[in-house]
């Protein structure tokens, strides 16, 4: 697994994008270390698509294997990328925070204040008594 903070969360953010991934995840989350024939038993999804699902989040970190009973491989949830990934989106937050937020008072400023351009003025204050109909058009 890269060390990189950015190139960690990408792969976290890659394996969570598809939804069987998601769904392993969860299944693992949920009850524990689990082969892939387990996985498969539960889960609407091949065996051999788990496996290669399992594979991906192996490499992003996400889940490693351990050797189980009778040469079984038992994979079991890691949360540390997943930690990574939560850090890389705070940071993220926290750098888009100030310019967000003085955005907002800009715009609340900008909404506190009367527009002052013509369109502005003029607005339901047309004099409809001038307005000639396309029928009505001098040659």
């Amino acid at each position: 697994m890269p060390r990189d903070i950015e190139a960690v969360a990408e792969q976290v953010f890659t394996a969570l994008a598809d939804p069987s991934r998601r769904a392993i995840l969860a299944a693992l989350a949920e009850r524990g270390p689990a082969t892939a024939t387990d996985l498969a038993e539960r889960l609407p999804i091949t065996r051999q698509a788990i496996a290669k699902h399992l594979a991906l989040l192996t490499d992003a970190g996400l889940v490693i294997a351990e050797p189980g009973e009778r040469r079984r491989v038992r994979f079991r949830l890691q949360t540390t990328p997943m930690q990574v990934a939560q850090q890389f989106l705070a940071a993220l937050a926290r750098d888009w925070e100030q310019p967000l937020q003085a955005l907002t008072q800009h715009l609340d400023r900008f909404a506190e204040k009367p527009d002052k351009s013509p369109h502005q003025r003029n607005r339901g204050k047309h004099d409809w008594a001038t307005t000639r109909r396309p029928d009505t058009r001098r040659p």
